[in-house]
This record gives structure tokens, sequence and C-alpha cells, in this order.
């Protein structure tokens, strides 16, 4: 049997008896190098894991994850409904919109779908329950609107694909994603709106407390966190700061919305959220310093370029092997975390998306809604389980209605597919490297 044989099978191996990704990935390495390379080379094990987190773009992680932590527990999502009931008011549906909108808006700060569906899931499924809709359904629709998150910027896999895919611009994926992150919401907003409709859910009652909210006093009140993503994005569109400083003022400016503004976090709870973002940070590190090992032995072996080479073969035809890959990722989406696909999957893609002259910000942009369908589809699906556990609610009593979900967000992707300028009309226009 050929070592980068032996690598594949150790990983999906380790992977099956429930070994955590990283260290999978780092062993499934070492194995390969046992396995076809002299045994001095895992003297190379340590300095492969460095090199893999050793770069100033990742710095941008951590500090969006905090910023994520921080919009969270400063009562932002709170705000942020209570301004999009008094805007949209009682109606058929009009929670199920209501999600939806604070979902994208609250993924414009944090760029992690977990972090998104936990703030607004806690706000909105108490006051979608009592209007009537099914927790299965709630907790399904703030799942799906949450993944939205890996799409509209800041993205945090879009961080990390500008830097396993070389010569991509960050702000290009960052602006590539705008237009299909809200197409996706738009997508999944249709189908809540048509389901709200034919069960007569909310029946167009005022919601317990709807009748006293005036759309210019909640307004004032949401105008700080529908400020951060204007934030982030003009400083970033007017050269004003890079990325990775984006994400510094991201969580400076939470910070100050947080301690002086809704006031509700002190001193010693942003502190804790230091730790907290610290320990979230520190597992997607170890993801990317170990999957260097896997990476590394991948590229010396061979194993990267064979299997490039063997999907080439399958077709000339570029589109079905496109919509091949995409379901494939999907599979992957359904399984594994994005950071994970982009690690494993990238060296081998990027000679396909190369030799089929694929434009790397589009590719980069359908791989992103391909796991953002993911994270909403069992049995992994970790938007939905953070929303069931909210819910207090089985996984599996969402099947149908994620379903529903993924067929809908298909529909978007499909779209992106097929007229590529809508997610490169806007990083064309502000005049970044598309590629």
């Amino acid at each position: 049997m050929s070592p980068d044989l032996w690598m594949l099978l150790a990983f999906a191996g380790l992977l099956i008896s429930g070994v955590p990704v990283a260290f999978s990935l780092g062993l499934a390495g070492a194995v390969g190098i046992l396995a076809g390379l002299p045994p001095a080379m895992l003297a190379t094990l340590g300095t492969n894991t460095y090199n893999s987190i050793a770069k100033y773009p990742l710095i941008a992680i951590p500090l969006f994850i905090l910023t994520g932590l921080i919009f969270e527990r400063s009562g932002v999502a709170l705000r942020l409904v209570r301004f999009a009931q008094a805007l949209i008011g009682p109606r058929h549906g009009g929670l199920a919109l209501v999600a939806v909108l604070v979902c994208m808006i609250m993924g414009g700060m944090s760029g992690s779908g977990p972090a998104d569906a936990a703030a607004v899931a806690m706000v909105m499924l108490p006051s979608m329950t009592k209007a009537g809709y099914p927790k299965p359904f709630s907790a399904t629709l703030i799942a799906a609107s949450a993944s939205t998150a890996i799409l509209i910027p800041p993205s945090v896999a879009l961080i990390l694909y500008s830097i396993v895919v070389p010569g991509v611009d960050l702000r290009a994926l960052f602006a590539a994603g705008l237009f299909p992150g809200i197409l996706a919401g738009l997508a999944l907003l249709v189908p809540a709106l048509l389901v709200s409709r034919h069960y007569g859910w909310e029946g167009g009652t005022p919601v317990e407390g709807a009748e006293r909210l005036r759309v210019g006093d909640t307004f004032k009140q949401a105008l700080p966190a529908l400020f951060a993503p204007v934030l982030i994005l003009g400083g970033l569109r007017s050269g004003l700061f890079t990325p990775t400083e984006a994400a510094v003022v991201a969580v400076a400016y939470g910070a100050v919305i947080g301690l002086f503004v809704t006031r509700e976090i002190g001193l010693k709870d942003l502190w804790g959220l230091f730790g907290e973002a610290a320990v979230i940070s520190g597992v997607v590190m170890m993801i990317i310093a170990l999957a260097g090992i896997f990476a590394w032995a991948g590229t010396m072996l061979g194993t990267f370029r064979d299997m490039a080479q063997w999907i080439i073969a399958l077709t000339d035809n570029g589109v079905l092997l496109l919509i091949l890959i995409m379901l494939a990722v999907l599979v992957a989406g359904m399984l594994l975390d994005a950071i994970s696909i982009y690690l494993i999957l990238m060296p081998i893609l990027i000679p396909v998306m190369q030799h089929f002259e694929w434009n790397p910000v589009w590719f980069g942009i359908l791989l992103a809604m391909n796991i953002a369908i993911g994270q909403f589809t069992p049995p992994v699906a970790v938007n939905l389980m953070v929303t069931t556990e909210v819910a207090k609610i089985r996984l599996e009593q969402t099947v149908g209605w994620a379903l529903l979900f993924v067929v809908a967000m298909a529909g978007a992707l499909a779209l992106v597919a097929l007229f590529p300028e809508i997610a490169l009309w806007l990083p064309r226009v502000l005049g970044y490297n598309v590629g």
C-alpha cells in the first residue's frame, strides 16, 4: 500500500473512531511521513506546526471571535430585534423576517455562525414560541440564517481561504461575499414567509410588548450595532486600515459599546470574554497548526498532486466537475467545520481550480456557501446544535425543516454559480484585484 494511501486511511480511521479533527490531521501526517519519508523527517513536526500559524493575517481570527462575543453579551442582538420588530410590525411571518435580518446584521459583526446563532436564538426563540411558531422551525430558521455569517464580511472562513490560496485579496473576498450573503438570506426568507402564512403562525396579532415599540426609539438604541458593519467595511474600502487592523478596531468599538453605551458588560466581564475568546481561538489555531503537518506530508508525498490529477481526469467538462466538487464539499460540510474543510481540500482543489481557470474569488465564495449549508444540515450541523440546545429540543426534530432551507440556499448557490458577477461585481467596482 502506498504511503499517501496509508496517510489518508489513517486520517479517515482516526476521524471515524472519534479523534478530534486537529489530532487526526497531525497524526495522519506523521503516519504519512513514517510510511514514505525518512524517519528523520519527523524532526520537521515542530517547524511545520509553527509555520502554519506564524502568519500575520491569522491575528484577525481571534480578534473577530472576541468581537462576536462582546457584541453577543452587550445586548446588541436584543436591540436589533426590537428595531426590526418595530420596523416590520405584526404580520404573518413577521418574526421570521426579524430573525433572518438580525442574523445577517449580527453576521456582519462576528464572522462566526455559531456565535451568531447563539445570540439571536436566546433573544428570538421565546418571542417566536409565544407567537405560535414551533420550536423546531424557529431553531432551524435561526441556525440557517446564522450560516450567512460565513459569507457576510467579516468572515473567519474567508480569512483562512485568503491564506490558503496564494494571491487572493482578502478585501476582494469580503466584498464578494456581501451580495451572495444577502441573496442566501433572501432565499431562506421566502420559504419561511410562505410556511408562516400557510400555517397561520403569528396571525398578524401583535407579539407581547410590540405595541410599545416605536421605530424612532428602537432605531436610536440599535444605531451603535448598525454602525459596526459600516465602520469595518468603510474602513477597509477607504484604506484607513487593513483587514487585520479592522479586527482590532472592531474589538475596540465593541468594548466601547458594551462598557459605555449599553452598559451590559463591565471590565470584569470583558476579562472573562478575553479568556473565552482565547479558548475558542486556541481550538481553531490547534486545527490550523496540526493541519500543517498533514499538508506538508501530503505535498512531499505527492498525495495532493495525484488526487488533483485524478479529479481533473474524471471529465473535461468543467461545469460537471464543478457540480461534483460542490456536492463533495456539501457532504464534507455536514461532517466537518469550515476551517478543517479549507485546510484539507484546498491543496487538492487549487490545481483543479487553476486547470479550469476558475476565478479564485468566485470559487472561494461558492465553497463558503456550500459550507454554510453544512452548518445547519445534520448530522453535525454546528449552528443547529447551538439553537436546539437553546430551544431544549432534539436535533432530529429539525431534519424536515433543515431540508427545506437546504433546498432554498442551494438555489442561491446555483444562482451565484451561474452568474459569477453576483459575487464579483462589487469587488470590481471597489477596485480590488479579483484574479
